[in-house]
Parts: structure tokens; C-alpha cells; sequence
């Protein structure tokens, strides 16, 4: 199961980096520069490379949450490895 979400995951992010890349560049980062109207405008919200960003984020998300806890509980304590130790001498 873990090992089938990692994959699911995997796909997700290639996804992700490809829509990211294939989106228009708006110029001006972090906000700064750009038209007013930029991807507040409905137009912009209804675009398709974005919506499909944001389900393709939201997803990695979840995935990411889910391998988390999935690896969290699965992971048991264990035990030390006496079979090295060097036996005392008996006096």
C-alpha cells in the first residue's frame, strides 16, 4: 500500500512540475509587475492549467499527509541487536 501511494505520488509531482511549466508566465514574480487583472479575473480563475494546478497541489498534499501517517504507524520500535556483545569473562 505505501509502496503504491509513493508511486501515486511520484506521478502527481511529474504532473505537477508539467502543468507548472506549461503555464504562461505572467512576468514580475512574487506579484510584483503584471496586469491588474492577472489570475484574480474570472477568466484567470477559470483557466484550465489552473484549476488543474490546484487539484494537482491539493492532491500532493493529501498524499503527502496520507504517506505520513501511513509510515508513522507502521514503523515499530525495534529491538537491539545483542548477538555482538562481547561476553564478560566469568571470575
Amino acid at each position: 500500500m505505501f509502496t503504491f501511494i509513493l508511486v501515486v505520488q511520484a506521478i502527481v509531482a511529474a504532473l505537477l512540475v508539467t502543468v507548472i511549466l506549461m503555464q504562461k508566465s505572467e512576468g514580475g514574480g512574487l506579484g510584483v509587475g503584471g496586469s491588474p487583472a492577472g489570475l484574480m479575473s474570472a477568466r484567470g480563475a477559470a483557466d484550465f492549467l489552473t484549476r488543474s494546478t490546484t487539484v494537482l497541489a491539493s492532491i500532493f498534499v493529501l498524499l503527502s499527509i496520507v504517506l505520513a501517517v501511513i509510515a508513522s504507524v507502521q514503523h515499530a520500535p525495534s529491538d537491539i541487536d545483542t548477538s555482538l556483545v562481547k561476553q564478560a569473562p566469568a571470575a
